[in-house]
């Protein structure tokens, strides 16, 4: 999805700033599954404005700059319909934890338990809010979002607890990791 679509997302939920965009993406719903930078939230408003997807309003505050506080317009909404139609990109798994697993026989076993541990009560910690949702008023599109994210990170928790013994196992002579096969030819 591009940042303009994102932002549509989020005004579709409500009237924002961007600084309220930008922490719907890295606290809220859309943080498990999205991430967008300041650097193109803001871009991405002015375009939106200028096509006539979003308009600006600003706001006064005590002693600071107005704050600029976007709406999505009819013709917005109408551009996410059409956006949310188009086939989705395939998703990109982008994780530190995963990259540092592929080559944890580089780092001290320790140091490699701890990171699954912390990974396992992170994982839990965010079941935890995704059940604190009740998804019952959601559309049933909402609540399949709320069950598939539950049971992704349940099962991912669940895996790691049951398999965290393998780091235990005889590590195999580092010159047999260097020589492995390639993943993907």
């Amino acid at each position: 999805m591009d940042s303009k679509t994102l932002c549509l997302g989020v005004l579709q939920m409500g009237d924002a700033s961007g600084y309220e965009i930008k922490k719907v993406f890295e606290e809220g719903v859309l943080s498990l599954i999205h991430h967008t930078s300041f650097g193109s939230i803001y871009p991405a408003l002015s375009r939106l404005v200028e096509e006539g997807l979003a308009v600006c309003t600003e706001m006064p505050q005590d002693k600071r700059p107005d704050k600029k506080v976007y709406s999505i317009t009819p013709k917005g909404r109408e551009a996410l319909v059409a956006a949310l139609q188009e086939p989705p990109a395939r998703d990109k798994h982008r994780s530190d934890f995963l990259f540092i697993l592929m080559f944890g026989h580089l780092v001290p076993a320790a140091h490699l338990r701890r990171l699954v541990e912390d990974r396992i009560a992170w994982y839990r910690e965010t079941l935890a809010r995704i059940e604190q949702c009740d998804p019952t008023d959601l559309p049933p599109s909402g609540q399949l979002f709320h069950g598939l994210g539950r049971a992704v990170f349940a099962a991912a928790a669940a895996y790691l607890e049951e398999n965290k013994g393998l780091l235990d196992g005889p590590a195999k002579p580092a010159d047999a990791v260097e020589r492995a096969p390639a993943l993907v030819e």
